[in-house]
């Protein structure tokens, strides 16, 4: 007899001591299953075995309840689920005879890839998940906050214990170089892999190669706006740039000359916090200070030539004098010397007079040919 009724679920985290007694480990996630009036008889549980495979020959259905743990035998084993009749609900999940891993049976499994986008200031990261594809999606989308999912073909064949390698031409960096696939059924989803790309970058082809360098799974992305503020420059001083009267005035009592007493003290990193658009505001000629206008008009030949030895020093100083902080420094420091020189110069246009003169001292002393080529020497 068929019969309406209501069912919940929820994931819940295995003991792995109690699978390990019955010589068991997870195939899958354990499933807490509640219905209102035990009107459920049989469940059909996801799994990631190929139906031919002995590896879906030894699948199972552990049932735990307040009497402990027993084990099911399935009903019938489908394409991608596993089918048991069911006395009742509480938590239910797959399982493997734990001598599957001790023969470390070489078979491809059904996994999945999952991206998530998580752009900063300085460059865009794509977390990058190597996963059994019968782990919910919508448990790991509820672990990353502030990031976004980008949705693609996940499907993929993936081997336990094998290492795999991410290929990605349009990323300055990706790490680890090379992780193992395993089986992670909880309860916490960490990324396998993170892309870095400049914030520039709109497109970009991911793949997943074997240990053979034979691809796994490969994917070309089309990356989403970033929400995240862009890098900016002043305007050129022959421009103007509209700001609201009140903006224009905030904006014109922080570029103030500096009271003598204060001219040689350190400008801290800013905190990103809700009143520090104010700050990052692009200025208009007449409010640019001196030695930010000095610094701006020599922004394009600093990118184009200043080596990447120099901007290392560079990047030091500015951490020392608290200019930047550690986490904006190695932002930078990942970046292609064309990128690096640009996140700088902008990084320290944005942070103000006296972030300018520490970083045109600093040139001057790290790179006196070029910054003599530059006029900066003259100027001053």
């Amino acid at each position: 007899m068929i019969r309406d009724g209501e069912l919940v679920y929820r994931t819940t985290q295995w003991d792995e001591g109690v699978l390990e007694s019955a010589r068991k480990i997870p195939a899958g996630p354990l499933f807490n299953i509640q219905d209102s009036e035990d009107a459920v008889s049989q469940l059909h549980l996801p799994h990631c075995a190929k139906q031919s495979s002995l590896l879906s020959k030894h699948l199972s259905v552990a049932h735990i309840g307040d009497n402990g743990m027993s084990i099911l035998e399935p009903v019938e084993i489908t394409d991608t689920h596993v089918v048991v009749d069911v006395p009742h609900c509480s938590a239910f999940g797959l399982v493997w005879d734990m001598f599957i891993r001790l023969l470390n049976i070489q078979k491809p499994i059904s996994g999945q890839v999952l991206l998530f986008h998580r752009p900063t200031k300085q460059s865009r990261k794509l977390n990058v998940f190597l996963l059994p594809e019968n782990v919910p999606l919508q448990e790991v989308k509820g672990q990353q906050e502030n990031a976004e999912y980008i949705e693609a073909p996940s499907r993929c064949q993936l081997i336990q214990d094998q290492p795999y390698s991410l290929h990605c031409s349009e990323s300055y960096r990706i790490q680890p170089q090379r992780a193992s696939f395993d089986f992670k059924y909880g309860p916490n989803y960490h990324p396998t892999f993170e892309i870095r790309l400049t914030t520039s970058t709109e497109e970009a082809t991911v793949t997943v190669q074997d240990q053979e360098g034979k691809p796994a799974w490969d994917y070309h992305i089309e990356l989403p706006a970033s929400s995240s503020p862009a890098l900016s420059t002043p305007p050129p001083v022959n421009e103007t740039a509209w700001f609201p009267a009140e903006e224009i005035a905030t904006t014109a009592l922080s570029t103030q000359p500096l009271a003598t007493e204060a001219a040689s003290l350190p400008v801290p990193a800013r905190d990103e916090g809700p009143d520090s658009r104010r700050h990052n505001l692009q200025r208009t000629p007449a409010f640019l200070g001196k030695e930010e206008k000095k610094l701006f008009s020599v922004r394009k030949e600093f990118i184009n030539r200043v080596s990447t030895s120099v901007l290392k020093d560079l990047l030091d100083v500015l951490l020392q004098e608290r200019v930047i902080n550690s986490g904006e420094m190695e932002d930078i420091q990942a970046m292609p010397r064309t990128e690096k020189a640009s996140a700088l110069i902008d990084m320290v246009l944005r942070k103000g007079q006296l972030a300018c003169k520490i970083l045109i001292d600093a040139f001057c002393k790290q790179d006196p040919f070029l910054s003599e080529w530059l006029q900066l020497k003259t100027q001053r």
